[in-house]
């Protein structure tokens, strides 16, 4: 996967340096081997489960750091198009706000402009993770007793990066072709963060399927004029309880579907549509620190 992500996205608009790990560390080697199996083709469930006799915080830390390289990558990448002016609130759509608070400037939950919010979220991981008292490098020196909390919240945050990019930018994705990445990405991050409980349920909801009970038939249709203009037939009955993946893999041509360039195009565009649909339908919720 990251050999993929390094073909699909300029490297030279990573948001911020990448953080490496130092070889000849068990973390290194901690990292070789995780990269071994997603390059592997194995399992995403699979590949994050921690390795038999290996140290949970060492496992957590490894994740941590390559998930934001990763999501800096995909960030960077749409940055251009996340200005003050498009992304005035940083959000998730009509439904979810995140508002930012630290212990420096923003002593209380600030609503700030996406780029700025995504600024100091960058800043504030990278202070983390390079900070020898929370992210040892050392062999013997310990993790804090808070290790477990802090990268909580450090994925809490990371989490909300995926939220912005799939609702208010995915069409950019979609451009460059790398919808496929990114949601590989984002699987293995959700495997990860649900695997070892990382993540409150509560905060996965903007980006959550089986589709909520609460979907109105007004949004199915809205669904399903979408996929009549791609040229797609929806599945119906339980199908529309599925994953993305699911419902999209169950998705067949329409009367009128013109070339399979402009199918692969349409279906796309859907698979970018349904994203919006399963995301904005959920109970409103407003997010801080």
């Amino acid at each position: 996967m990251s050999i993929a992500l390094k073909q699909v996205f300029n490297k030279d608009k990573t948001f911020r340096p990448k953080r490496k790990f130092e070889p000849g560390t068990q973390r290194f080697e901690l990292h070789k081997r995780a990269q071994a199996s997603l390059n592997s083709g194995v399992d995403l469930k699979a590949a994050v489960q921690l390795p038999s006799g290996e140290d949970q915080n060492d496992w957590v830390a490894v994740h941590v750091v390559d998930f934001f390289n990763r999501i800096n990558l995909i960030y960077g990448t749409i940055c251009e198009f996340c200005t003050e002016r498009t992304c005035p609130v940083m959000s998730g759509g009509p439904k979810y706000e995140y508002r930012w608070q630290d212990d420096l400037k923003y002593k209380k939950p600030t609503a700030l402009p996406a780029p700025q919010y995504m600024n100091l979220l960058m800043d504030w991981i990278e202070v983390q993770i390079n900070n020898e008292e929370i992210f040892p490098t050392c062999v013997g020196v310990p993790f804090p007793k808070n290790f477990l909390q802090i990268c909580k919240k450090i994925l809490c945050r990371l989490f909300r990066v995926f939220v912005h990019v799939y609702i208010h930018h995915f069409d950019r994705v979609i451009v460059m072709g790398a919808e496929a990445h990114v949601n590989t990405c984002y699987k293995h991050f959700y495997y990860f963060v649900t695997e070892m409980n990382l993540i409150d349920r509560k905060e996965l909801e903007p980006l959550q399927y089986p589709l909520p009970p609460a979907l109105t038939a007004n949004c199915i249709q809205n669904c399903d004029h979408a996929a009549s203009v791609s040229g797609l037939n929806l599945p119906t009955g339980k199908m529309r309880e599925s994953s993305p993946e699911e419902w999209l893999r169950n998705c067949g041509p329409g009367e009128h579907t013109g070339s399979a360039a402009a199918l692969g195009k349409a279906s796309r565009a859907l698979r970018g549509r349904l994203f919006l649909v399963w995301s904005g339908h959920i109970p409103s919720l407003t997010a801080s620190v």
